[in-house]
């Protein structure tokens, strides 16, 4: 394992790239937070929804797009990943998903069928209906957007993580790469009960006091969504890869880009890390302590005595833009 040769090729990798993209955007937002003096959320911009006080809880809110390569190339596994995705967000971030809408554009109706196939699988396998949303069949290509709403009774944050936690990684390592893209898929072979409860321990941590921070692994791979939760809470980690869940026989330079169907990010108290793992081991799912958190405001990752500097905070930006103290709310970090 090259640790320099890992960190160079995560910093040159398209997920990492586009997320180095969003601070200009968060930046732009930052200008229009509120609206006649209200806050429009609990979070800042940066988490994976939206959070809206609502009762006793919270109304979340968030959005994904699906890339034209992709929808070109798998138009049904694009139209799954866009429910997919947008739920593992309202989990992510210990709520519960409710529904979800669309707004897709085809070359006519018969160009959008695969996708919508999709979309309709993914919902009747995570229990989420979809409530409406809009269409146009007379584009020159495809284009999706999926939107979710859902609700939380108590919230996990990518902004409250701590020097001293435990950063662990959650994943579900049954399941193979869409080939030849970096996918991770164990959701589209999977029983429909055995997703929906695997991805209910999320909520449990966040309503059981054992985890306030954590994040869903992203098109930025599983280093890639450390990052954004340790720069959203003002930290930095050393993380050990040889500590990383990992598919028996996967590189894991290819590991760490991948984009797995299942995947989290925690940040969690020592004394509870014990019973966090459990909680995941019990349905199968890879957890483990990948690193620890500090508060250097720099991530470096090793193997053994081979070390690398992956991030400094303090020199480039990742997603949060210089003037985030600014920014206001919405879900923009998908």
């Amino acid at each position: 394992m090259n640790v320099q040769k890992i960190a160079a090729d995560l910093r040159a990798s398209r997920g990492f790239r586009h997320k180095t993209d969003i601070a200009g955007v968060l930046s732009a937002l930052g200008r229009g937070k509120c609206i006649a003096g209200t806050p429009l959320s609990d979070v800042a911009v940066g988490d994976d929804c939206a959070a809206i006080p609502d009762g006793d809880g919270h109304l979340l809110f968030a959005i994904e797009g699906m890339v034209s390569d992709f929808m070109q190339a798998m138009p049904w596994f694009a139209g799954y990943s866009a429910v997919m995705v947008n739920v593992s967000d309202i989990y992510a971030m210990g709520g519960r998903p409710v529904a979800v809408v669309d707004a897709i554009w085809s070359d006519g109706i018969e160009a959008a069928a695969a996708v919508l196939d999709g979309m309709h699988a993914a919902a009747q396998a995570y229990a989420v209906p979809i409530v409406g949303g809009h269409s146009n069949a007379q584009s020159d290509r495809a284009q999706l957007a999926v939107a979710i709403v859902g609700r939380a009774r108590r919230l996990l944050s990518s902004f409250v993580a701590k020097p001293g936690q435990c950063l662990l990684m959650a994943v579900d390592l049954r399941g193979a790469f869409v080939e030849p893209y970096p996918y991770w898929n164990a959701s589209t072979t999977a029983p429909a009960e055995q997703l929906r409860g695997d991805l209910e321990i999320l909520p449990q941590l966040a309503e059981a006091g054992l985890c306030e921070a954590a994040k869903d692994i992203s098109m930025a791979g599983a280093l890639g969504t450390a990052l954004m939760l340790l720069e959203c809470s003002g930290t930095g980690a050393r993380i050990d890869l040889t500590c990383v869940p990992t598919p028996p026989d996967v590189p894991m330079s290819r590991w760490l880009t991948a984009f797995p169907s299942y995947g989290f990010v925690l940040a969690v108290d020592k004394v509870n890390v014990e019973q966090v793992i459990s909680r995941f081991q019990d349905r199968n799912i890879a957890c483990a302590e990948i690193g620890r958190i500090d508060d250097t405001r720099r991530v470096a990752i090793h193997a053994g005595s081979d070390e690398a500097l992956l991030w400094d905070f303090t020199d480039h930006a990742f997603i949060m833009p210089p003037d985030s103290s600014a920014v206001g709310s919405d879900a923009i970090s998908q």
